[in-house]
């Protein structure tokens, strides 16, 4: 039985999943070429292609994040079982959002911080459009609202992450179950031989 393209109260659709995974691998190269473009001097070719790719795969993400809002608008929520407490849902719908605020506004900040000084904003070999005119002031600004945000990044993801493995270990609901595409193909299976029993 194929995985269902939208979600549903059974589980996550391919859509979603294949989402979540390719933005998880694109946001940790991300981090990656950020740090490590740190260890060469400025201006040699080893940071230029690092920054390169650190912008790139930022505005990579910053595109697929509307795929994801849009697949999770078509489909149903899945049921977690055994159900959480109404605080955990609170929190886990609060984890959900910052990480979207997340995945828009560091692009976005880096996307104005190239416009602000001046220089090229790479995209997949083509350059896109500055967003607002050149400017030392602004370029300093928008710097430092983005390296917070990717600090604060790190403890959202690493608690987004720690959640996940909570649920999974200590809680023993399908969280993080729901997530991953075999799971789905499973379950669907199940409900289909639930449904011919009852027919029989």
């Amino acid at each position: 039985m194929a995985l269902s393209f939208r979600s549903n109260r059974i589980g996550y659709g391919s859509l979603s999943i294949s989402l979540h995974w390719l933005m998880l691998v694109l946001i940790v190269a991300t981090y990656a070429l950020m740090d490590l473009k740190s260890m060469y001097l400025k201006g040699s070719p080893e940071r230029e292609t690092m920054a390169f790719w650190h912008f790139t795969l930022g505005l990579t993400v910053f595109c697929l994040v509307w795929f994801r809002i849009w697949a999770r608008s078509i489909g149903t929520s899945p049921v977690v079982v055994p159900e959480m407490p109404v605080l955990q849902v609170l929190l886990a719908k609060g984890m959900h959002l910052a990480l979207y605020v997340l995945m828009i506004s560091l692009p976005v900040l880096g996307w104005l911080l190239l416009s602000a000084k001046g220089a090229h904003v790479p995209f997949w070999g083509s350059e896109l459009p500055p967003l607002i005119d050149k400017s030392k002031d602004s370029a300093r600004l928008f710097k430092e609202i983005h390296e917070t945000l990717a600090t604060m990044g790190y403890f959202l993801i690493g608690l987004h992450a720690t959640a996940a493995l909570f649920h999974h270990y200590v809680k023993r609901d399908n969280t993080l179950k729901l997530m991953l595409p075999a799971f789905e193909h499973i379950q669907l299976i199940a409900a289909s031989h639930s449904d011919s029993n009852l027919h029989n």
